[in-house]
């Protein structure tokens, strides 16, 4: 699945247009994001997760989707059911990430 990047002018639309999404927040400062962006890529990539939408969002240059996931560190991810934020997790481990996803299927 390829990542999309997404802004506060498309945040909603993708959320209600996906069933099941991850969200990545990041910044360009952010040396953990940048380190853990080719394992999102891999994750992403996963047959496991292909009804999975992947996201990707600029944390500081789009406040409302920061907002939406009440980011509190970067890197930061979250998942959404129907629109519905189901869980989050501030981490640079790629079991955290795969554990929040899987939240997706309970």
């Amino acid at each position: 699945m390829e990542i999309i990047n997404t802004t506060d002018a498309d945040i909603q639309s993708r959320l209600s247009e996906n069933s099941k999404v991850i969200v990545k927040y990041y910044a360009d400062w952010c040396g953990s994001c940048k380190l853990f962006a080719p394992k999102f890529k891999r994750i992403a990539k996963d047959e496991k997760y292909q009804d999975v939408t992947f996201l990707e969002v600029n944390a500081e240059q789009n406040p409302e989707a920061r907002n939406l996931a009440k980011v509190t560190n970067l890197p930061f991810f979250a998942t959404f059911n129907n629109g519905e934020l189901v869980g989050s997790v501030a981490a640079s481990k790629e079991d955290a990430v795969t554990n929040l996803l899987n939240t997706l299927y309970i």
